[in-house]
């Protein structure tokens, strides 16, 4: 089973195109956490972005994190996309998505979804294993280095997608993830698809909009609040 990723460029190319965007550097132990924060209108849930190995602020699938974080400030729900100080680093990357959290609560953002692709998706399943602020994770072309408190995450969903074509970290990865997962748990396969998502862009997104959708509402029923 393939479970460690090489680093990635990252991808900062595509630069928001409306809204409001507030960078926001963070105090680290040993550097600054930069960070793009896309405020919403009064709502308790906000969305939190990593990306992989190389750090970068923009996602993959083409900047799939600036698209969904500006949709979704539209709706009421906030964004923050943080870059790591360290990429690569697991331990010090939790604790930068920690920090994170610590910014969105001061923010009142006290649920927060958590989505990150490549190594991200094992910071994103280890942070969210623990913090009672997620309500929810979502893991795109996730290694499975790091990702052995998958368990913990439910009763709170868990999401994995995964192209079957992934020249870094192949599906298998996100397969024993899952199989080490409780339920509420999701697993989306894309075929002839590659670790950055470019060719199924079009079904990263709606899948993922939909699946963002699921947990708002359940948010908003109630279902996950502290």
């Amino acid at each position: 089973m393939h479970s460690q990723e090489t680093r990635e460029p990252h991808e900062d190319s595509v630069k928001p195109s409306r809204g409001l965007v507030r960078n926001v550097q963070l105090p680290g132990k040993d550097g600054t956490i930069r960070c793009c924060f896309h405020p919403a209108e009064p709502g308790s849930v906000a969305i939190l972005w990593v990306f992989g190995s190389g750090g970068g602020l923009g996602g993959p699938a083409g900047g799939l994190y600036i698209r969904h974080a500006e949709q979704w400030a539209e709706r009421g729900v906030a964004s923050l996309r943080l870059d790591y100080r360290h990429p690569g680093l697991l331990q010090e990357c939790f604790e930068d998505v920690r920090r994170g959290l610590d910014y969105l609560a001061q923010e009142q953002r006290p649920q927060v979804i958590l989505v990150g692709h490549s190594f991200g998706g094992a910071v994103v399943i280890g942070v969210g294993a623990d913090h009672p602020q997620v309500i929810a994770v979502a893991a795109l072309s996730s290694q499975a280095t790091g990702t052995e408190k998958a368990a913990r995450i439910s009763p709170r969903p868990l999401l994995l997608m995964h192209g079957t074509a992934d020249e870094i970290l192949p599906a298998d990865c996100s397969e024993a993830i899952y199989r080490r997962a409780h339920e509420p748990k999701k697993l989306l396969l894309y075929p002839r698809c590659r670790h950055g998502l470019d060719e199924c862009r079009d079904e990263i997104d709606r899948d993922l909009e939909q699946w963002l959708q699921e947990q708002v509402e359940l948010q908003k029923g109630g279902a996950w609040r502290a």
